[in-house]
């Protein structure tokens, strides 16, 4: 499937084609670039959370995550004990996921070491496309490619949790890395 065009007749990925969260998402935000730390490391961890869940529910949530995970501050939530982990179990207002969790505290300890060689935004990057996908439609969008499963391993190496290749890939994705949207859709080469 490729391209569809919404009420308001703008083509857009299938994903986004009603209004909505996810359209309001998919044309403010999904796939533009993003920068530093902190925008780096909430968009590693949402997409972690997102993992066997739509997206659609981390969006909803997402000002929740922003305020318990202090602004996706690494300092702060490196400093996230068992304590920490309890009382985030208990808020109904994001994922309840001890496992995510626990990756969330021990991927800001990683992003804090990380510091000392190029820092998470630039090792990110480091695994961008040298030629970019460009699918016309759903059939040639991928969900994996040998780039996320190089920064799977290469972060997993690093001490980061829940960054499988899939999750990479999705990363990728969202923070502009590369041009996720089809060609067709209003935001192809819109950085």
């Amino acid at each position: 499937m490729g391209p569809v065009l919404g009420e308001d007749g703008v083509p857009r990925c299938p994903w986004a084609g009603g209004p909505g969260v996810m359209r309001d998402y998919h044309d403010t935000e999904w796939g533009r670039r993003v920068s530093g730390e902190a925008a780096y490391l909430e968009r590693l961890t949402l997409e972690a959370f997102q993992s066997g869940l739509s997206w659609s529910t981390i969006l909803h949530k997402r000002e929740a995550f922003r305020e318990v995970f202090l602004g996706f501050d690494a300092e702060a939530i490196a400093e996230f004990d068992e304590g920490d982990v309890e009382r985030l179990m208990t808020e109904v207002r994001i994922v309840r996921n001890r496992r995510k969790i626990e990756a969330a505290i021990t991927n800001a300890r990683a992003t804090q070491a990380l510091r000392d060689d190029i820092g998470l935004e630039a090792f990110v990057l480091g695994f961008a496309p040298e030629v970019p996908p460009a699918p016309a439609d759903t059939d040639q969008q991928a969900t994996t490619s040998a780039e996320s499963l190089a920064l799977s391993k290469a972060l997993k190496k690093r001490g980061f949790a829940f960054v499988g290749p899939t999750t990479m890939y999705a990363l990728c994705e969202a923070i502009g890395v590369f041009d996720p949207h089809l060609v067709g859709c209003h935001r192809r080469g819109v950085a």
